[in-house]
C-alpha cells in the first residue's frame, strides 16, 4: 500500500508529548522521515528511540520556539541532515494560569504570546525558503477553538492563538502561488496535558475532583465532551496530505460544535 508521506521530511514541534508525539507516530507510520523538537530533552530522546527502533529516520533537536537562535539551527540541522522540508506542524504551544484578564501578569501574557505566536511565526521563516526551494510545501498551525472565539480566563493564551490565525491567513496568501498551502488546525478541549493541567487547576481552586473538572469542561462543548487527541492528529495527516491540495488560509475547528453556537 502507497504510503502518503513516503520519504517527505515532517518537521515538527512540542514533538515530546501531547498532539506532536501522536503525530510524529502517525506520520512515521505514512513513511515520513521526521525532524522532532521540544524543551523536554529526556522525553524527546524517549520518543525518537522508539521510532528509531521502528526503523524510522529522526533527528531531534531541543528547542525552545520563542527563541530565534535555536529555531534557526534547529533549521540549519534539517538542511545539513536531510538537505529539504516537505511538511511543517507548527505545534509547540503553551497555557497559562486561569485568571480574569486584569488579573493576568504581563510576564505570563508575554511568555504565552512568545511561544504560541512568535514560536509560530519563527518556525515558518524557516520552512518556508526550504518549500520555495522544493516549488511546493504544506505548514499546518496548531491555533486553537480559542483562537476563533473568546476563552474566558484564558485571555493571553486566546489572544496568541487569534495571533496564529492571522499570520496563518497572510502566509496563505502570500505563497499560494508558490504552491505552498498554510493552514491552522483549531481544536478545542481534548485530553493532552495542557488541558490536564487546566483541570488540576481547576480542581485546586473549586475543592471539586478530577472527573468533575472534565465536566465542567465537557459542558461547554455541544458534543458534551472532550476529544481525545487520535481525532486531532488524523485531521493532520489530511491537511497536509498532497491530495488535499486545493485548501490554504483554511481554519480548521474539530470542536464539538463549540465554534458554531
Amino acid at each position: 500500500m502507497d504510503k502518503r508521506y513516503q520519504d517527505q521530511v515532517v518537521m515538527i514541534t512540542g514533538a515530546a508529548s501531547g498532539f506532536g508525539k501522536m503525530a510524529a507516530t502517525r506520520f512515521a507510520a505514512e513513511g515520513a522521515k521526521l525532524a522532532l523538537s521540544d524543551i523536554s530533552a529526556d522525553a524527546l530522546a524517549q520518543v525518537a528511540d522508539d521510532l528509531r527502533a521502528g526503523g524510522v529516520e529522526v533527528i531531534t533537536d531541543v528547542v525552545d520556539v520563542s527563541q530565534a537562535d535555536q529555531v534557526m539551527a534547529h533549521g540549519a540541522h534539517i538542511k545539513e541532515a536531510f538537505g529539504a522540508l516537505n511538511v511543517g506542524i507548527n505545534n509547540a504551544g503553551v497555557g497559562h494560569t486561569l485568571c480574569p484578564t486584569h488579573m493576568l501578569s504581563t510576564e505570563e501574557f508575554d511568555f504565552n504570546y512568545a511561544v504560541n505566536a512568535r514560536g509560530v511565526f519563527l518556525c515558518m521563516k524557516v520552512q518556508i525558503p526550504f518549500m520555495l526551494e522544493a516549488g511546493q510545501g504544506a505548514i499546518l498551525n496548531v491555533s486553537s477553538a480559542a483562537g476563533l472565539t473568546g476563552a474566558a480566563m484564558l485571555s493571553g493564551y486566546a489572544a496568541a492563538k487569534h495571533a496564529v490565525v492571522g499570520l496563518t491567513r497572510a502566509a496563505a496568501d502570500e505563497y499560494a502561488r508558490k504552491k505552498i498551502r498554510v493552514n491552522a488546525l483549531c481544536p478545542a478541549f481534548t485530553v493532552t496535558p495542557m488541558v490536564e493541567e487546566m483541570a488540576e487547576q481547576m480542581v485546586a481552586r473549586g475543592g471539586i475532583t478530577r472527573d468533575q473538572a472534565y465536566g465542567n469542561i465537557a459542558q461547554r462543548i455541544p458534543m458534551g465532551r472532550v476529544a481525545q487527541p487520535e481525532e486531532i492528529v488524523q485531521a493532520m495527516l489530511w491537511a497536509c496530505a498532497p491530495e488535499n491540495s486545493f485548501m490554504t488560509g483554511q481554519t480548521i475547528a474539530l470542536d464539538g460544535g463549540l465554534t458554531a453556537i
